[in-house]
Parts: C-alpha cells; sequence; structure tokens
C-alpha cells in the first residue's frame, strides 16, 4: 500500500469549533496531520493541539485489555460481570441505583447507545455527562427562551458582524482557530470590532477594541442595565415583539438591576452601550466564564434578552453564540445525554414524548423524568444510593468540584466500571472493572460543533491492543441484560441510521433537530459524508434559526426572562480569594492525551496560581515560589506567576494537571458542589479560598530519558523529545541525595556530582553508555538553569559543561517556548527583534514563522515587541 496516496478525512478530538483534519498514514504506524482546506469550519487551520495530534498517538499508557480487579481478563469476563452486577444491582434496589457518567468526548453513536440503553432499557436517566461542568447553563437558557437548545447562529456570522462581543470567552487560547477568524476577518478591514468583557485580561484582549475588566459575577448586572438601555433609548424592535413574550416583566427586572455590581465605571458602561445599541451586527459570544456559575442560566438569559429586545437573532452576522468546550458537547446533547433530556432534543418531561420513543426503541421501560445531574449523581454515589456506576471516556476524580470527595465516593461505590483509553488515571485507580476503548484515530462516528454542523471523525489506524469502540461495548452489555435485537447493530452506521430515523419522529413532535433526510443512509454513504448543518430533513435544511419569529414554545413565541442578579456569597475571613479557574493555550482536559506531546508543554510545563502584585506582596510570595492554596474541601500547591492580567483577591489557576502530572495541582479538590440551581452546572470559577507560601525546603528539576515518578510534597511532569522533565520541591532533604535520585530514576550508575554546600546546591548527572541518561539540580530556592539547554543533551554524548545548566557563549539558548507550534522560544524572538528591527508581529512571523500558523501566541509576541520599544525609548 501506498500510504501517502490518500489522506482520510476526520474531525479534531480537541474543542468545540470541529475542526476538519486529514490525518495520512505515514506507514510506521502513526498518522501525517494537516488541516482540511474544505472543512467549512476552519477551511485548513489548525491550532497548535490539532497539529501535534500525531504526536499524542504513542501506545504509552494505554489500556490494552480488559482487567477485572486490577489483574487482565477477557472480554467475556469482564463484559459478563458488568451485566451480571448491573442486573443484580437493579433487580435488588431498582432502576435508579445505577448510574452512568459519560464525557462530550464520546462520538454521537457512542453517545446515542449509552442513551438508550439507560434511559429506554434500564429505564432510569442516571445518565449525565461532564459536559455539565461546562454548558449546562447555556441548555437551560436556550430552552427557558427559545423551548429548545438551539443554536441560532453560524461561525460565518463572526466574520458578518459590525461588532463581536466576547463574554467569558478567552477565544485565543480555549477556540483559536475561531479566534484566527476572527483576526483574518479585521485584518481585511472589513471585519468586526470586538470587545472582550472578561475579569483577566486574556491574550483574546489583544484584538479588543475594548476590554471591559467586570467584577466577578457581574455580567447578569451589565446585560440587564443594556437591556434597560435599550428600553430606554426606543431601541425594542417593536415588530420582532410580536413574536416574544415577557417583554416587560424582562425590561422591569433590569431595571431594578444594580449597575454597581458590574465593578465598571459609568463611562466604560456607556461606550459599549452605545457601540452594542448603535451597531445593528452584533454577536455575543459566550462560554465558560458565564457558563461556570451558580447564576448561569440567568447570565445566559440576561445575554439573549437583549438580543431579543432587538431583533437580532438569526439573520446574518447577529445572535447569541455559546462556543462549547468539547468536540461532540453539542452531539451528547442532541441524543439526550444528559439527565434532563431525552434523545432529539425532546423533552423528558412530556410524557407523548417519552411514550414516542419507548415505541420506537421498543423499550420495555421508559425513564419516568429526569435523573441525578452530575453533581447530585456522585452525591448519590457517595450517600450509597447509587450501588453501581459507569464512568466512559472523562476522569470525575479529578474534573468534578471537591474532587478529593468524588474520589472517595468513587472508591466507597460497591461496583465500578471504567471504561477509557488509559490505563493509569485517578479514576481508572478506582475500578474494579477496566475496559480498554478506542481513541480518536482508531474510532468510527460523527460529531457536532458549536454551530450544528455534524462532521465524520473517521477510523485512520488500527485499534489498540484488544480496545473496542465505545458503543460497541456498551451494545454487547445491553445484549447481555437480556435485550439482543435492541442492540444488534454491527457497526456506527447502522446506529447512526437508528438515530436519524428517530429525530424524523422527534421532528413530527416538533423538535427542531431533525436529521430524517439521512434516516436510509447505507454504509457506503456513511463513509462518504460530508460535513452538514443540521436540520437535515424534507422540510428543512440547515441555516440559521429564528429569524423568522418562530420558536420551539407551545405558543411558538420567544421568551425574554426577568432576571435578578446573583449577589456573590461573602467571602469568610479564613478564605479570602476567590479563585477563578479555566484552560491553558496547549494542554487539553486531564492532559491525557496532550500529556505525551513535548511540543504542547513547552510553553507551560506545570500547574501555576496567577496573583496579582498586590495580593503577592501581602503574602509574602516572589515569581516562581510555590503557594499553598487551600479551601474547606482539598488543597493544592502551585507556582507562583506574579502578573497584573488578574484583579486583587481573584487568582486564577488551570485545571489540567491530575494525579499522574502533578498530584498536588488537581484544582478541582478546591472548588464547592455549589451549582445552578437550574442547570446543575457547578461554580467552577469562585471557589473561595485561602493562599500562602508553601515552606518548601529545597527545589529541583530533574529529566531523564526514561519516565519516573519522583517522591516529595511537590513535583509536575512533563514530556521531553526522548524523556521526561520533573519540577521538584520537598520539606525534607534526603540524607544522599545520589541514593535518592538513582532510586527516582531507577538506575544503578553512580553519578557524576557537583556539590555547592555552602549555597546549598547539588547538580547530578547519570551517565550511561557515555550518554546523559538523568540529571538532577538541587538549590534552596527555586533552581535557575536554562532548562531547554538541559532538554537538548538528554541521550546526547556526555559533555563537560553538561551539569552548566546554561548553554555557551557559541550555543543560542532557545528560552522558554513561546510558539509551539514551530518551536520558537523568547530568547530567539528577542533576539531578532533587537537584531532585526522587528516591530510588527507580522515581521516576527515572516523572520522565524513565529505566529504565522494558529496565532495564539501572537499577544506574547506583540508584548516581546512593546517591551524592546519601551527599553530602547
Amino acid at each position: 500500500m501506498n500510504f501517502q496516496a490518500r489522506p482520510i478525512r476526520t474531525t479534531c478530538p480537541y474543542c468545540g469549533v470541529g475542526c476538519g483534519v486529514l490525518a495520512r498514514p505515514d506507514g510506521a504506524g502513526g498518522l501525517e496531520i494537516s488541516g482540511d482546506p474544505e472543512h467549512p469550519a476552519n477551511r485548513g487551520r489548525l491550532c497548535v493541539k490539532g497539529a501535534a495530534l500525531a504526536e499524542t498517538l504513542r501506545p504509552d499508557g494505554r489500556l490494552l485489555t480488559p482487567r477485572i480487579h486490577g489483574r487482565v481478563a477477557d472480554w467475556d469476563s469482564a463484559l459478563d460481570m458488568v451485566a451480571r452486577r448491573f442486573r443484580e444491582t437493579i433487580a435488588e434496589h431498582g432502576p435508579d441505583s445505577v448510574g452512568f457518567y459519560v464525557s462530550g468526548q464520546l462520538l454521537t453513536e457512542d453517545y446515542y447507545v449509552a442513551n438508550k440503553l439507560m434511559k429506554g432499557f434500564i429505564g432510569s436517566a442516571n445518565i449525565d455527562t461532564n459536559s455539565r461542568l461546562c454548558m449546562a447553563s447555556s441548555v437551560a437558557g436556550h430552552r427557558r427562551a427559545f423551548g429548545s437548545d438551539t443554536v441560532p447562529g453560524l461561525y460565518e456570522d463572526f466574520e458578518e458582524a459590525e461588532l463581536v462581543v466576547l463574554v467569558g470567552s478567552n477565544l485565543a487560547w480555549c477556540h483559536p482557530v475561531l479566534y484566527q477568524r476572527l483576526v483574518a476577518a479585521r485584518e481585511k478591514g472589513q471585519g468586526p470590532r470586538v470587545v472582550v468583557i472578561d475579569p483577566r485580561r486574556t491574550a483574546t484582549c489583544d484584538i479588543a477594541d475594548l476590554h471591559l475588566k467586570i467584577k466577578p459575577g457581574g455580567d447578569a448586572a451589565l446585560f440587564n442595565a443594556l437591556l434597560a438601555r435599550i428600553d430606554r433609548q426606543g431601541a425594542v424592535d417593536r415588530d420582532f415583539m410580536a413574536h416574544v413574550s415577557g417583554v416587560e416583566d424582562a425590561i422591569r427586572a433590569a431595571r431594578a438591576s444594580d449597575p454597581e455590581m458590574t465593578g465598571l465605571s459609568l463611562g466604560d458602561m456607556a461606550r459599549f452601550f452605545d457601540m452594542w445599541i448603535g451597531t445593528e451586527k452584533v454577536v455575543t459570544v459566550y462560554s465558560q466564564g458565564i457558563n461556570q456559575s451558580d447564576s448561569g442560566t440567568d447570565k445566559v438569559n440576561a445575554i439573549i434578552n437583549c438580543h431579543l429586545a432587538t431583533g437580532r437573532i438569526g439573520r446574518p452576522g447577529m445572535g447569541p453564540f455559546s462556543v462549547t468546550g468539547q468536540p461532540n458537547a453539542m452531539g451528547g446533547r442532541e441524543v439526550g445525554g444528559l439527565a434532563n433530556m431525552l434523545a432529539c432534543h425532546l423533552d423528558i418531561e412530556n410524557k407523548a414524548h417519552r411514550d414516542a420513543v419507548q415505541d420506537f426503541w421498543q423499550a420495555p421501560r421508559m425513564a419516568p423524568g429526569p435523573g441525578l445531574k452530575a453533581v447530585e449523581m456522585f452525591r448519590a454515589v457517595e450517600e450509597g444510593r447509587i450501588r453501581a456506576l459507569w464512568i466512559i471516556c472523562t476522569n470525575p476524580a479529578v474534573t468534578m468540584p471537591e474532587a478529593d470527595r468524588v474520589a472517595r465516593a468513587i472508591e466507597g461505590c460497591d461496583f465500578v466500571v471504567v471504561s477509557d483509553m488509559m490505563e493509569q488515571t485517578d479514576t481508572t485507580r478506582l475500578a474494579h472493572v477496566l475496559l480498554p476503548a478506542t481513541g480518536w484515530g482508531e474510532k468510527d462516528g460523527t460529531v457536532t460543533n458549536s454551530e450544528r454542523r455534524i462532521s465524520r471523525q473517521r477510523r485512520s489506524l488500527p485499534q489498540r491492543g484488544e480496545a473496542r469502540d465505545d458503543w460497541r461495548i456498551l451494545a454487547d452489555v445491553g445484549r447481555r441484560m437480556g435485550w439482543e435485537s435492541a442492540f444488534g447493530w454491527s457497526s456506527a452506521a447502522e446506529v447512526f441510521a437508528e438515530y436519524a430515523a428517530l429525530s424524523g419522529l422527534a421532528g413530527e413532535l416538533g423538535s427542531d433537530f431533525d436529521i430524517s433526510a439521512h434516516a436510509g443512509i447505507t454504509p457506503a454513504e456513511y463513509d462518504a459524508l460530508e460535513p452538514f448543518l443540521w436540520p437535515r430533513s424534507a422540510r428543512r435544511q440547515g441555516g440559521r434559526f429564528f429569524g423568522d419569529g418562530r420558536f420551539h414554545t407551545p405558543d411558538g413565541k420567544a421568551r425574554m426572562v426577568p432576571v435578578t442578579p446573583r449577589v456573590p456569597q461573602p467571602l469568610a475571613p479564613a478564605y479570602p480569594f476567590r479563585l477563578n479557574t479555566g484552560r491553558v493555550r496547549d494542554h487539553w482536559h486531564t492532559m491525557t492525551r496532550t500529556a505525551l506531546s513535548p511540543r504542547l508543554s513547552r510553553h507551560l510545563a506545570e500547574p501555576y496560581l496567577e496573583l496579582h502584585p498586590q495580593d503577592a506582596a501581602e503574602l509574602g510570595l516572589k515569581p516562581a515560589e510555590l503557594a499553598e492554596v487551600s479551601s474547606p474541601h482539598g488543597r493544592a500547591i502551585l507556582r507562583v506567576l506574579v502578573s497584573d492580567r488578574v484583579a486583587p483577591g481573584h487568582p486564577f489557576a488551570p485545571m489540567h494537571w491530575t494525579g499522574e502530572t502533578a498530584p498536588s495541582g488537581r484544582i478541582d479538590a478546591l472548588v464547592p458542589w455549589l451549582t445552578d440551581p437550574l442547570s446543575g452546572q457547578p461554580a467552577s470559577k469562585s471557589a473561595p479560598v485561602a493562599i500562602r507560601p508553601f515552606g518548601a525546603d529545597w527545589f529541583g528539576f530533574a529529566l531523564a530519558s526514561s519516565p519516573f515518578r519522583p517522591d516529595c510534597a511537590y513535583w509536575a511532569r512533563a514530556s521531553l523529545p526522548g524523556g521526561m522533565q520533573a519540577e521538584l520541591a520537598g520539606v525534607e532533604k534526603p540524607g544522599d541525595w545520589g541514593e535518592w535520585a538513582a532510586a527516582m530514576f531507577g538506575l544503578k550508575s553512580e553519578p557524576l556530582v557537583v556539590s555547592d554546600r555552602a549555597r546549598g546546591m547539588q547538580r547530578l548527572a547519570f551517565v550511561e553508555g557515555g550518554r546523559l541518561a538523568a540529571a538532577l539540580f538541587v538549590a534552596p530556592r527555586p533552581v535557575g538553569l536554562s532548562r531547554s539547554h538541559v532538554a537538548g543533551l538528554l541521550g546526547a554524548e556526555a559533555r563537560p559543561d553538561l551539569l552548566a545548566g546554561r548553554a555557551g557563549a557559541d550555543q543560542p539558548d532557545e528560552g522558554a517556548t513561546v510558539c509551539a507550534c514551530f518551536g520558537v522560544g523568547v530568547n530567539r524572538i528577542a533576539r531578532a527583534i533587537a537584531e532585526q528591527g522587528l516591530v510588527t508581529v507580522e515581521q516576527v512571523g515572516a523572520a522565524l514563522q513565529a505566529g504565522s500558523n494558529c496565532g495564539s501566541c501572537r499577544p506574547e509576541i506583540r508584548a516581546l515587541i512593546e517591551r524592546s520599544l519601551t527599553e530602547a525609548v
């Protein structure tokens, strides 16, 4: 076979942008990755995570066989046990004694089978998803306003708009390809103005015409104030109001709202209101900064209210737009993956809908109403009400709020099944039965992106070991539980065809979700399926929703919802800070995939706490020191980053690190079980915490050509080309550094040692076969050395200066990576700016390539240019 002959068109497994990917088998068991220029979501662009997909396909850490109580088992034994234990639990304690916790990274076919098995055959709605943690408030807000969970607009509206408002969305880091589409539109000279509403000054602010540094929690008050101004200025679209109910009540509530809750000046608010009201084509894009709140649904409706009041919805270049965080959060919403929904956007609380789905499935029983949402589900596990739990494609022992408590609950559950790609995660360690699942590149199915576009993920690699597709594992258990015919599919294409047929029934019942044009799809047609927008039926083909004034409520009208902004709970003296959490640029969720790529760890290699200078000074914390962060629910140790990008009293920490990569960096252990009362979504961006210096007696940096797991109070490890590195800190010094390091690295050779006892410094190098196998650098303060230089020595022929920790004069030091796409470091960029007189990001890109691909690093490059210009004055 000529492996270079034909690329496989598939879809990226990361964020909800849903970028098309060309995966070309390289003939050596891997893939060559590029963007698909024909896919309408990305038009050939990829962010650094997508571009690095080939580097994440290594077999390292994969779960290759089923395991029962930690021992290797065959599939029949494992599946028989799962089916038997679930049957027995249901027989003894009823259907609601079991639960499924699934994931927005599942394919739609996987999601559909899980939903059918739980709701239609087990007869409980206790199936929820990690998407509850990121977009449930959007679902609830959409359903209140529109009568359905419908995203009205399309990505092209970003480019057709005259004003794009980004609320609680760091688009540059979290949805880089959409950000680049926005940048490209602006660079043509016809693109929209941009307003960023965010307490932090994020990378996205680089393109902002106005940055509103809102007080955390003030979003609903701001959009209420905007609605009140819309009314006062006579900007309400009276014609469109014929299609909207609740107008006066919503405006009355908006007038009663206190604008001071925003923390913004009257001048800044007036400027924003003038821009918004004076611009017809407005798109308001929002993400986790809105959703992850105990009043997230109200914030969503406050935004939607303004668009409804002005009729700026469902037409080119205008509307509210929720951008999702996971690759198939939308697909999960469409199949009823949430505990309070039915498949195809039908209503689980509507008996006619339940009966129709039960009849279609020929199901023996049907869930009588909503099940337990994520936080409620793990509370039920803790209390013993759920006795059998199946966790699929997610890691709740790290990602759920009060993660330590959730881990203890899972550990105490009578029977736990975990389906996963990886053998060692915080959650797989708690399972009675482990089932190996296929991962990206090995799976076949569909996903839906944030603009309702359904695309194929196609298999481009053979499965690893004995791994199986999730839908097939679920179907195998369904058959073993006695429902042979209902779960008898032989391919993902057959699952999709059944789902499409059910959507036709949903369309007849008034659902917006209808892809019944594909109900008769053949395996060949499924294999060739092009990306398409739903709906796709005889009645309607894609496009925007609601511009015609028709909504999915009983009376056909949209509903404006009166919103009373919620005052944040006061902080207790013991926990005087509000911790904001979120993502970093180059990593994804709990890093089971991205941690395998050395390139993706070059930008940020360990968990950190971003502190305002005022807070750092008051706490006695300096840059690069360690801080201990605690809440009533947990504790973390994080590297200190001092920055005025955050507000005083409102530090920020990323959420990616786990027990495998940095056990003390598990940030969701600090987040409380506080949820929005309507959506059930946790408030992940306002955890009350205390901060103090971590009393480390020593700090270290280690690297080795083989994986190693440190044994000290703090460590954070990351991949290197040909090895691994780790940042270290401890509260007690080992008696012998050589013995301690040899045990950590698993080496028996004697190290080369450079010791400076007066300054408390130790440097050790292990050389095997004349090449550097491992090294350890220890100091009483955070270790100062060129990490990129030392990493470059790993596996190379040992040199006399290998413990110097810095490059010689003839070896330019790359410095910390700024552009991960092309591996360009801060020192190289700074030198090029100074030596070549570069004054624009475009000039840097032309000289070094930095910033010329996904563009996420452009704000950092611009900051380096500005610093150079300032220093030159």
